[in-house]
């Protein structure tokens, strides 16, 4: 699969994440790789981006078991994007279905 578009999928299925439960680093990749195929190479620097686009705030907490979690949070700009998102994934789905099915032009 095309990388910038694989890219932009795991983007929004990120933020689609977080819209009701805030997640740290490896729970949104265990997540996502239960469906898709990403690692934390892909992850990690769209979390970074997505922070510094202020989608995300983050907090930290201590566990018990080891290191502190570096939680995120879908801010309301975030929830905005994601609404967005979908209203284009839904264009595209629609349009990419006319054309399968044979209704194209």
């Amino acid at each position: 699969m095309n990388t910038q578009f694989k890219k932009g999928i795991v983007e929004m299925c990120v933020l689609s994440l977080m819209e009701n439960k805030d997640l740290y680093g490896f729970e949104v990749i265990e997540s996502l790789a239960t469906a898709i195929d990403v690692n934390e190479n892909t992850v990690y620097p769209i979390l970074r981006r997505l922070t510094a686009q202020q989608l995300f705030s983050t907090y930290v907490e201590q566990t018990s078991l080891g290191a502190p979690r570096k939680y995120y949070h879908l801010t309301d700009l975030g929830k905005e994007k994601l609404n967005e998102y979908r209203k284009e994934w839904q264009s595209f789905l629609n349009g990419v279905s006319k054309i399968l099915g044979g209704n194209h032009l």
